[in-house]
C-alpha cells in the first residue's frame, strides 16, 4: 500500500500552533491533506501528531490520526526520518504492508497534487530509493557573502568575484513540501541528500518555506494572488 504521512507535533516555538494556524481561511494542515486526497496516490492518509488539537483538526478534514506519536519522536532536535519510519513501521504491524510512503510536510500549503502525482513517476522509473521536491536559488550560492564580526562584507568563494553568473553552475535547494520514498528506506533511516535520492523539480514561485512570522505573511500574499490568478478568489 501507499501511505501519506504528515508530520505535525504540537510544540512549535517560532510560531505557536503553526500546524493547525488559519492559513487563508483554512488551517494550514488542511491544504497538505486536500492535495494528497486530490492526488489519488495513497490508500491512506495519516496524521503523526502528539497533539490531541491537531488529531481532531486533521481528522475532521479527511486524514486519519490512529496513533499517538510517542514523546521521544516529538522534541525540536527529532528530524524527519525517524518520525516518517516510525508511522511506516506502525502501518506494518497493523494493517497491510507499505509498498511506499511520502511526507507531505504540513505546513506546506502550495503543494499541489499533480507534483504528488510527479514525485511518485519519478520514485518509481528513476530506480532511486527517495524522490523529493526541489526548486533553484535565485542567486549563484557561489558569489554569497557573509558578514563578519567587524561588520564587513566577505565572500564565501572569493575566488568566483570575476566569475560571470551565467558561468557559475545552478545550485538546488530542497522546497520543503513532499519527499516520497521506498518503505524499505524510510525504515532503514537512509539519508535523503544522497544518491539514492531523485529530484522533483518545482518552480521557485510555488516554493516557500514558513518558519517564521514574515514567511507566513509572505506566503499568505504569495497564495492569494495565484488563487486570483488560477480565478479561486
Amino acid at each position: 500500500m501507499r501511505l501519506a504521512i504528515i508530520p505535525a507535533r504540537g510544540g512549535s516555538k517560532r510560531i505557536p500552533r503553526k500546524n493547525i494556524k488559519y492559513f487563508c481561511g483554512n488551517p494550514i494542515i488542511a491544504w497538505s491533506i486536500a492535495a494528497a486526497q486530490q492526488s489519488g496516490c495513497f490508500d491512506r492518509i495519516i496524521v503523526s501528531t502528539d497533539d490531541a488539537e491537531i488529531a481532531k483538526i486533521a481528522q475532521a478534514h479527511g486524514a486519519e490520526s490512529p496513533f499517538v506519536r510517542p514523546s521521544e519522536l516529538s522534541d525540536d532536535y527529532t528530524g524527519t526520518i525517524p518520525v516518517i519510519a516510525h508511522a511506516v513501521a506502525w502501518q506494518n504491524a497493523n494493517g497491510q504492508a507499505v509498498t511506499q510512503a511520502c511526507c507531505i510536510y504540513a505546513t506546506a500549503p502550495f503543494v499541489q497534487a499533480q507534483d504528488l502525482q510527479r514525485g511518485l513517476n519519478v520514485l518509481k522509473t528513476s530506480g532511486a530509493q527517495y524522490a523529493f521536491s526541489v526548486t533553484s536559488y535565485t542567486f549563484p550560492i557561489q558569489r554569497a557573502i557573509r558578514i563578519t564580526s567587524e561588520q564587513r562584507v566577505a565572500m564565501f568563494q572569493p575566488e568566483h568575484f570575476t566569475t560571470r553568473s551565467q558561468d557559475l553552475e545552478e545550485a538546488w535547494h530542497d522546497a520543503g513540501q513532499f519527499y516520497w520514498g521506498e518503505a524499505s528506506a524510510w525504515l532503514a533511516c537512509k539519508s535523503l541528500f544522497s544518491e539514492d535520492a531523485a529530484p522533483v523539480y518545482l518552480p521557485r514561485h510555488r516554493v516557500q518555506d514558513i518558519d517564521t512570522p514574515e514567511d507566513w505573511q509572505r506566503a499568505e500574499w504569495l497564495f492569494m494572488a495565484m488563487q486570483h490568478q488560477q480565478g479561486l478568489a
